[in-house]
């Protein structure tokens, strides 16, 4: 993880960029394994001011996913953008999710976390396969969920054979 720590203190003021190629052994030392494999490009634009570090992450790519409905893998792109602002204070603080304060002697950062947070947000919270969604998948699965759908339950329901004793009682009922 030494490739994601930024030595800051020895950078000029202004722009500088920094490109990661992310694979599956990066979550692997987060120990996350809602991915199968994994092929993310992440720019970081980071901004080195007098007093503070402005840092916009941008990934790219896609992952590896199973499917919520069907457990069909399948590749969901990922296009996400995350941006932080740190500051320079007293001690360590997160203010929200777009501030930091960072204490005064600090001189590196690592940024790891934010690269993990950055593709994690990327996926959607219902992966749902594309042939699932346009109905053109063929699972038994899909089948399966059909059949006991609430719909056609209530259709096996009406075409279920009734007692004709009760069928004469509910007239009854219908006439008054």
């Amino acid at each position: 993880m030494k490739k994601f720590t930024i030595q800051f203190v020895g950078l000029k003021d202004g722009s500088h960029r920094f490109d990661y190629q992310i694979d599956k052994g990066f979550f692997e030392f987060f120990e996350y394994d809602n991915f199968n494999e994994v092929d993310v490009h992440v720019g970081l634009d980071f901004e080195k001011k007098q007093h503070m570090l402005e840092l916009k992450f941008h990934a790219q790519g896609k992952v590896n996913v199973n499917c919520d409905v069907s457990y069909e893998a399948f590749d969901q792109p990922i296009d996400n953008s995350l941006s932080l602002v740190m500051k320079f204070g007293e001690e360590f603080q997160i203010i929200d999710e777009e501030l930091i304060i960072l204490p005064q002697g600090d001189f590196e950062i690592e940024v790891q976390q934010f690269i993990y947070e950055s593709i994690v947000l990327g996926v959607p919270l219902k992966c749902v396969h594309p042939k699932v969604e346009d109905g053109t998948m063929d699972s038994a699965i899909l089948d399966k969920l059909e059949q006991l759908s609430p719909e056609n339950q209530e259709k096996n329901k009406d075409k279920e054979e009734t007692d004709p004793r009760w069928d004469k009682l509910k007239e009854l009922l219908n006439d008054n």
